[in-house]
């Protein structure tokens, strides 16, 4: 038994198309009395090339619609939908989707993308129309801390405020105390230096030494990178998504080793093929980024149920799943909203809003969540879920200390 869906036009990668196609083609559920299908909705950068996160997020959204699914769905026996959406990072598209949304009577929430500028300028709309927003990437800690009551976000995903701290620490336990900041000149951007600025208000150690600065699709970063360079930085601690970081790697890579120093990242690139855009310039640079989960450091049932699930969608092994952290956080926060759903016992946002600060402990796939949320906190994960992974050779994201 399986999901039915509405899919808009959008340009899916044909790795996530071909894994979704298998999914479609097991039986229906059966029908309960109320057969209407209770809608979520997905807003993302579908269309922006290279891109993989949305799609990311749509498997995991997917992989629990199906299992919830075939358990019987919510209310009774109504079936979860999706409805998805296409803002091609750009936010006016975004602030579009978000109001077209709310007029649908039975979608319950929306998944959000991975840009947080686009999620920034959405907020607004949300607030006005009550829709719930389910944070499943963007990383920008105004996201939640919105000024909103009641608040319509929940997040479980990065939280800028936790992740530049962590940065800042593997810097530091590694030796390198002497930071450059290289950052988009963006809201998420100026996220981060916010970050880094609480984060050193009363610390010696470690130390900026320069801040430099990029915008949108710039075709070269090595003069930031030599500024960085030239003010004495041991370490670039990066705020990018795929496309800069590529060109930044790439630049790296030609310069003499000497003047190579290693590369911490925001975890932007890892919705993207940055592996392909960088090339074999990528090991040629000392190259981390922070996540806040692993397949590879998955607890082993929790792991097992979802890879027999993801096994009908193509994929066989953890290696094959692109942008693991869209995929995980979407999967958990998919069971989360089914029960709140539950809880509720109707379709009405207000209640599942309620619901969802109410929820009991979970046993997801990232970790126990017990609760997920509370009326204070709409944060699903903190920071010990932190960690540092690498690409190997073969492009697969490992944990660093493996």
């Amino acid at each position: 038994m399986s999901l039915q869906f509405v899919h808009s036009a959008v340009a899916m990668r044909r790795h996530f198309g071909h894994a979704l196609l298998a999914l479609l083609a097991a039986p229906t559920l059966a029908l309960a009395a109320d057969n209407r299908p209770v809608l979520l909705g997905i807003d993302g950068e579908f269309g922006l090339t290279n891109s993989t996160s949305a799609q990311a997020v749509e498997l995991g959204v997917r992989l629990a619609i199906t299992e919830i699914n075939e358990a019987g769905g919510v209310l009774g026996g109504r079936p979860l939908q999706i409805v998805t959406k296409d803002h091609r990072s750009i936010p006016a598209r975004g602030i579009r989707n978000i109001k077209e949304f709310a007029e649908m009577p039975e979608l319950v929430a929306v998944f959000g993308g991975r840009f947080s500028p686009v999620v920034i300028e959405q907020l607004p709309v949300l607030k006005q129309t009550g829709l719930i927003f389910l944070a499943v990437w963007s990383a920008a800690d105004a996201i939640v801390d919105n000024g909103s009551e009641p608040n319509p976000v929940f997040r479980l995903s990065l939280r800028d405020g936790l992740a530049m701290p962590f940065m800042l620490r593997t810097a530091e336990q590694r030796g390198l105390k002497k930071v450059g900041l290289l950052l988009t000149n963006t809201v998420w951007g100026r996220s981060n230096l916010a970050a880094v600025e609480r984060y050193l208000r009363d610390r010696d150690s470690p130390k900026v030494v320069a801040t430099a600065w990029y915008n949108w699709q710039e075709q070269s970063l090595i003069a930031q990178y030599s500024k960085l360079l030239q003010a004495g930085a041991q370490v670039v601690v990066l705020v990018a998504n795929d496309d800069e970081a590529a060109v930044l790697v790439r630049e790296m890579a030609a310069l003499p080793a000497a003047q190579r120093v290693p590369v911490i990242s925001h975890w932007g690139v890892t919705g993207g093929r940055f592996v392909n855009e960088a090339g074999s310039a990528l090991q040629q640079v000392d190259f981390s980024v922070i996540q806040t989960f692993s397949f590879f450091n998955a607890r082993k049932p929790a792991l097992d149920r979802f890879m027999v699930t993801a096994a009908r969608a193509g994929i066989k092994r953890i290696e094959d799943i692109e942008s693991p952290v869209g995929v995980a956080h979407a999967y958990d926060m998919t069971h989360l909203l089914a029960k709140a759903i539950s809880l509720a016992g109707s379709t009405n946002r207000a209640a599942v809003r309620d619901a969802l600060e109410k929820l009991p402990a979970h046993d997801g796939l990232i970790k126990r969540y017990a609760p997920p949320f509370t009326p204070s906190r709409h944060e699903a994960l903190g920071p010990q879920e932190l960690l540092m992974v690498r690409y190997r050779s073969d492009g697969a994201l490992v944990p660093a200390d493996k």
